[in-house]
């Protein structure tokens, strides 16, 4: 179906019009894995993620007589904005249908590279349904996100510049969604070394692989509710299904608070911007749900980087709170001058940074001379808050942790 000489050709075929993505170097995954941990930020690529090569691979592949009509695509996002470029590219025009809760940013950027968006009320399989219909009612080519080959092939080339720039690596670590990206990238990867050992990574929340890998046949999540949309496929489809059987060794799931904590971590110690789908692998070494071998380097593959402003903050939030770093404490202090004072002199002296201070009086059961105070704190981590919230109760206040 898809070999490595496929994914030779559409690196040819790729050349100038794709960027060949950086290797970095991360201390902090280093460090909690034991071994060198490198990644491959191709949420520098262009269109934010590295959909723009699969469909930049598929679209040039048309023939002139069916371009012509224009394409017609279903995405979350990330695959509506590489179809939308690489159509006008070729000059066509691309009509792409988005889940109705895309983020912001993704929609915007795909009219922007002159792509027609058609919202659908669902997930991205809802989507899909839509596109197929489309394309079979206007006899327009369908560019699938995952479920093709020159798509498959287009994304193994993020595997070829892995191999080469990390000729050393053991273990590959990737985000898998429909299976396109892993697919390529192990193909890709294991042409030049075949005992590097590929793991793909799922959201919990949306994890059809498992049960699909261990049933041999596709079978769907119930729900796709994640922060990690790039990668909330509920049900694979064969041709994929059947290349992560082959070329994978082993898929793991994280949690979106895991996911959440990747993206601060990635924020900090490699200063990018990484959006939930594309820090799903990095939330796997994190989190500890994979070993990688100590005979080389990890590679993990930040898949995208296209997260709204709003959804970046939230995320950032989420992952300080899960990591002990930002606490909400609430206590009932005696309405009076200096009440308050006390207790943030306990808090300042134990070296937290108070965020923000709330007086709560209305729908809270109090004494007429009491008010309920809600501080929002920020710590060095789990210990330095656990310190915190013992140093204020042995000064007498009572004190609620908010959850």
């Amino acid at each position: 179906m898809v070999n490595a000489g496929h994914i030779e050709e559409a690196a040819q075929r790729l050349d100038g019009l794709v960027r060949e993505t950086p290797v970095l170097v991360s201390e902090r995954l280093s460090e909690l894995a034991g071994v060198p941990v490198s990644l491959k930020a191709e949420s520098l690529q262009l269109t934010g993620s590295f959909k723009i090569r699969g469909a930049s691979n598929a679209i040039l592949k048309l023939p002139q007589e069916r371009l012509a009509a224009g394409v017609v695509a279903a995405s979350a996002g990330n695959h509506a904005q590489a179809v939308a470029l690489a159509a006008r590219r070729a000059g066509t025009r691309a009509t792409l249908c988005v889940p109705a809760g895309a983020p912001l940013a993704k929609l915007d950027a795909v009219r922007r590279y002159g792509g027609e968006v058609r919202l659908v009320d669902g997930s991205y399989d809802e989507a899909q349904d839509a596109a197929r219909a489309l394309a079979g009612d206007e006899g327009r080519p369908l560019i699938h996100a995952f479920a093709d080959p020159d798509v498959v092939a287009g994304q193994g080339t993020v595997g070829l510049e892995l191999a080469r720039a990390v000729p050393d690596v053991t273990t590959v670590v990737v985000p898998l969604g429909g299976g396109g990206l892993i697919s390529g990238v192990a193909i890709a990867v294991k042409a030049a070394r075949p005992d590097v050992r590929v793991v793909g990574v799922q959201a919990e929340a949306c994890s059809p692989y498992p049960r699909s890998l261990a049933a041999h046949r596709p079978v769907g999540a119930r729900s796709a509710r994640t922060i990690a949309d790039g990668i909330a496929v509920k049900r694979p489809e064969e041709l994929t299904l059947g290349l992560v059987e082959e070329w994978v060794d082993d898929v793991v799931t994280v949690s979106d608070d895991e996911i959440a904590q990747a993206m601060v971590l990635l924020i900090e110690d490699a200063k990018l911007v990484v959006e939930g789908a594309g820090a799903a692998a990095a939330a796997a070494i994190q989190a500890g749900r994979i070993a990688p071998r100590g005979d080389g380097v990890c590679c993990v593959v930040l898949s995208g980087g296209n997260v709204d402003a709003s959804l970046l903050a939230e995320c950032i939030r989420m992952g300080e709170t899960v990591s002990g770093r930002r606490t909400v404490l609430k206590s009932v202090v005696p309405d009076r001058p200096g009440a308050l004072a006390a207790l943030l002199q306990v808090v300042a002296q134990g070296g937290a940074n108070v965020i923000d201070v709330a007086h709560l009086r209305e729908g809270v059961d109090l004494h007429v001379r009491e008010t309920l105070v809600r501080l929002v704190i920020q710590t060095r981590g789990a210990d330095h808050a656990a310190e915190i919230i013992a140093a204020v109760r042995g000064e007498g206040f009572s004190l609620e942790i908010e959850h």
